[in-house]
């Protein structure tokens, strides 16, 4: 209804206008040759307004005639990259979708109809690379590392060629240079991050730690915790030449993972060597309230040099206020008294946990109690057997790998901060590997018998 207003005003003003233009008083004399015109002022106007409009029309005519090939090119370019980029689209999908050859084929047909087809030449070298034809593959990446826009994602494509046909200097060359042109690329900074963990490279490595970025909580939490387990991969390589420099990596590791075990530990070796029991038996006896791991009180056993075995007993009762709090605990302080000949000791520590399910070590201890204290073998053959099948202890175990020391990275994978203290998973014997650095005192304990008996577990190096 508005809108029917509004357009039957207009015509009444335009009418009006037309009116009023028409009636105007006065002449116009126009002379073409021998004919003279003299319309009124008004329809002269007119007619020349009217003239104007036709022209304008004319010309738009003519210049759409005129403009007629340029514009049916510009409409076919537009048909051909909107058919281009459908066909690049579809192809990413079939990509993901696990349809290779359909990707290939419609990044092909998107290259004919796009003027710029580097993100489908990408695509074909994707799907190159998926199908196994690497030397297709390799092709198309080079050809897009000279390009700005896409030299990451080709060195990307490059570097996962490369792993996959087992060049692991080639994939590492690759994410190396991919690390050049963005200092912050995820993928090519684990990369080096883990060539140079599984080199022993701790110190660039802790370098290149030092540089990453970490803005949320969880993040700088994570390099917190790496730059720890770096620190202590340091010392355990600096702690056989140089003690100083251990200790001081030892305690930048334990500053930021507190209370950690394996940096606990070399600190503490390197107090007890020199000479500084109170400084190794106060980090000791807090790693052990704080973790409860049987290395640090076997360890704070050790703390003075040359003690005794009732020496190292009685410093264990100190320690360990309550054995009956954890099989770890009762564990140590057992394998303490059979040294010093405490049986009953040994034995009462044992009590409570040898009834229900006990494990492979109070088993053996077990048997290492009734063969020494009462001399009998038979009983002491039922806790061997009992040994053979009874669950593990914790151990340090990393990608199904198990060691009695504990390791920066994976031997299975190279992973960096793989070990846990935890009990395998398996419950066959471990699968135990030769850790570098310093022996360091007993981290386990195996009772004597547990060797001599064909159904003991055994230890593989």
């Amino acid at each position: 209804m508005t809108r029917l207003v509004v357009w039957l005003v207009l015509s009444l003003v335009l009418a009006l206008g037309a009116a009023w233009l028409v009636a105007l008083p006065g002449t116009v004399a126009i002379d073409l040759g021998r004919y003279r015109l003299e319309p009124g002022l008004g329809t002269a106007i007119f007619a020349v307004l009217v003239l104007i409009l036709v022209s304008i029309l004319l010309w738009a005519i003519i210049r759409r005639v005129l403009e007629t090939p340029a514009r049916l090119a510009r409409h076919n370019e537009e048909r051909r990259k909107k058919a281009g980029v459908e066909a690049l689209s579809d192809g990413y999908i079939a990509l993901e979708a696990g349809e290779f050859s359909r990707a290939r084929t419609l990044a092909r047909d998107a290259q004919a109809r796009l003027a710029d087809g580097t993100a489908a030449q990408l695509l074909e070298a994707r799907a190159d690379l998926a199908l196994g034809d690497f030397t297709a593959a390799r092709e198309h990446y080079r050809a897009l590392v000279s390009n700005p826009k896409t030299a990451i994602a080709a060195l990307a494509g490059l570097y996962e060629q490369a792993r996959a046909q087992d060049r692991s200097r080639a994939a590492l060359t690759f994410a190396r240079k991919a690390l050049t042109l963005a200092p912050t690329l995820d993928w090519a900074g684990q990369a080096v991050f883990e060539d140079l963990a599984q080199r022993g490279a701790w110190a660039e490595a802790l370098e290149m730690t030092a540089a990453l970025p970490a803005h949320t909580r969880s993040q700088k939490a994570a390099k917190k915790r790496r730059q720890g387990v770096l620190e202590t991969a340091l010392a355990l390589a600096l702690e056989p030449t140089d003690p100083t420099g251990a200790l001081d990596h030892a305690g930048k590791a334990l500053r930021a993972i507190p209370d950690f075990v394996p940096a606990a530990l070399v600190a503490a070796r390197i107090h007890i060597d020199r000479d500084e029991t109170r400084k190794a038996s106060s980090l000791l006896k807090r790693v052990w309230a704080a973790t409860g791991h049987p290395d640090a009180a076997i360890l704070y056993a050790h703390a003075r040099p040359g003690s005794s075995a009732l020496e190292r007993l009685k410093r264990l009762e100190t320690l360990i206020s309550d054995p009956g709090a954890s099989p770890e605990a009762a564990i140590v302080l057992a394998r303490a008294a059979i040294d010093a000949y405490e049986w009953d000791l040994a034995r009462g520590t044992l009590a409570p946990f040898i009834e229900d399910d006990p494990t492979r070590k109070v088993c053996l201890l077990m048997a290492e109690i009734e063969e020494g204290q009462t001399g009998d073998q038979g009983k002491a053959r039922v806790w061997l057997s009992r040994a053979a099948a009874a669950p593990a202890d914790p151990i340090w175990v990393a990608d199904g790998v198990t060691s009695e020391d504990w390791a920066p990275v994976s031997p299975a994978t190279g992973r960096l901060d793989a070990f846990a203290w935890k009990v395998p998973v398996t419950a066959s014997a471990p699968i135990l590997i030769e850790t570098e650095g310093p022996a360091a005192p007993p981290a386990t304990i195996e009772a004597q018998p547990a060797a001599k008996s064909p159904d003991a577990p055994a230890s593989v190096p």
